[in-house]
């Protein structure tokens, strides 16, 4: 195994002095290009405890130099933990972290660091592209009314030069990437160690145990904490949520809400109630890398909170919004005959995801649409007289519940529980079919011009420095394999329901 590189080096000695204790078996690989890995020197057993970690050895606002400051402006959250990670910075070698810092890069290439021209360029048709546009000037925002004003009151404790909007963007990437919940008492900190640890969804590794202290936690001794931060809890900027949408991917999956893994509690005797602990979950092999999970999350959720995607993963979600598909039934009905059947369709008690500003489906990773796009379809699509019979049904029972099922049973003459079982395929007829088909095309045309191919090539020729373009070069995870290999996958299903339903006649 390749020696240690100097500044990892001068990490274990920092460590040493803060009391942060690591097991022998951890090797922290320093590769100039894909950064600081960890990987076991030796085999590793479920249960090993490989590291202790003193919650005094975090930075947060309680344990910064700046803290007074900090909680005299009434800044908590991600913008206290900014101010703190910020003054810590602009002390050099002077402060209690500088070992720490020393290790961390200036920023990470999160998406609203980009220009506006690489966001409308690299994320066209993504998810991500109308929340990072979004981001970017709530971000500064932030920073002129919370930050900017601590310059003029406090002008001999804080250095200008690093409290300025470019320092701040590039604080608020380390944050929202590295930063973990500490517990109530600390909040949002940064965890030296414990940031090391590279995810993989759905293979964690490790887990962190947090244990609870009177005199440090105002919670009880078995709350839960969560161990990564979570842009979807804290969000990029403190008072607005900037991806409501992965509220929706966390909830579909049935996943953690908060996008990291459980930091718990715990009272075992003997343990020290002002540490944390990392504890392997399962066994990993000697030279194999040890990673911690920070949840089950999509590559838009992945590259908006942390800079990074995952090829073929499996989390990834695509959004339809409900104004895309009135656009794509346009060329078909009148605006009259949309607008009744959306009407009947809510009467029905459906209705899609919700975020701020927009209604959408969900198409999951593979190609499975979410059942009200197809319930919605499928009562635009039906003929009058159907329509109006159903419409009559709605208005005449006294529980419009199993409604949709009912009349399916009687149009393919199968029992009512066999209708409930089979929705969707049932939904799946030929015109429902032929709409998604299109919805898929006009979905797909939001993209930019390149193919799929062009991307996966773009990915295989480029360099490890090219951050930005591996990253949207695997925007065919966020996007282009996120749609079309899933529509794929769809229609793939769409053709064997309709040969199902050709066996009820």
């Amino acid at each position: 195994m390749a020696s240690s590189s100097r500044r990892v080096r001068a990490f274990k000695r920092w460590m040493k002095s803060q009391g942060i204790e690591y097991s022998d078996a951890l090797h922290f690989k320093d590769d100039p290009e894909q950064g600081i890995s960890v990987i076991a020197l030796c085999d590793l057993k479920e249960g090993d405890v490989v590291a202790t970690i003193p919650k005094n050895a975090c930075l947060t606002v309680k344990t910064s130099g700046a803290r007074d400051i900090i909680e005299s402006a009434g800044l908590c959250g991600y913008l206290g933990l900014s101010v703190a990670l910020m003054y810590e910075r602009s002390l050099g070698h002077h402060s209690p972290w500088s070992g720490y810092l020393q290790l961390l890069p200036h920023h990470e290439s999160l998406p609203f660091l980009w220009s506006v021209d690489e966001v409308d360029s690299l994320l066209s048709g993504t998810e991500l592209h109308k929340t990072i546009k979004q981001d970017k000037p709530l971000i500064y925002e932030d920073w002129k009314e919370s930050i900017l004003p601590l310059l003029d009151s406090t002008p001999l404790k804080f250095k200008s030069e690093f409290f300025g909007v470019e320092e701040y963007f590039a604080a608020k990437s380390l944050i929202a990437s590295r930063s973990f919940e500490i517990d109530d008492y600390h909040g949002f900190g940064m965890v030296p160690l414990a940031d090391l640890f590279n995810h993989k969804t759905g293979a964690e590794d490790v887990h962190f145990t947090s244990t609870s202290s009177d005199h440090e936690s105002h919670s009880d001794a078995d709350d839960n904490y969560n161990v990564h931060a979570d842009a979807g809890d804290d969000e990029i900027s403190t008072e607005n949520s900037q991806l409501d949408r992965e509220e929706s991917f966390v909830s579909s999956i049935g996943k953690n809400s908060s996008g990291g893994s459980d930091l718990e509690s715990s009272s075992v005797s003997g343990e020290d109630p002002a540490v944390l602990q990392m504890i392997m979950v399962k066994d990993v092999a000697v030279g194999i890398e040890v990673f911690n999970t920070y949840g089950l999350l999509g590559n838009a959720a992945l590259l908006h909170r942390y800079g990074f995607t995952e090829p073929d993963n499996l989390y990834d979600i695509v959004n339809v919004d409900l104004e895309l598909v009135l656009q794509c039934c346009s060329p078909l009905f009148s605006s009259r005959h949309s607008r009744a059947r959306l009407s009947l369709w809510r009467r029905l008690g459906y209705s899609g995801c919700v975020s701020q500003d927009s209604e959408y489906f969900e198409i999951t990773s593979d190609g499975e649409p979410q059942s009200e796009l197809l319930i919605l379809l499928y009562i635009m699509l039906l003929p009058e007289d159907a329509y109006h019979k159903l419409d009559l049904t709605v208005s005449t029972a006294g529980s419009q519940d199993d409604t949709i099922s009912v009349c399916l049973s009687e149009k393919y003459n199968i029992p009512l529980e066999k209708a409930t079982e089979m929705i969707k395929e049932l939904l799946l007829t030929e015109s429902v079919c032929k709409a998604l088909y299109s919805l898929a095309d006009l979905r797909e045309s939001f993209y930019a011009t390149n193919s799929k191919n062009n991307d996966m090539e773009a990915l295989r020729t480029c360099s490890i420095r090219d951050s930005k373009l591996i990253v949207t070069s695997l925007r065919d995870e966020i996007s282009i394999l996120s749609d079309l290999h899933r529509w794929t996958d769809l229609i793939s299903m769409m053709e064997t329901t309709i040969w199902r339903l050709d066996l009820y006649g």
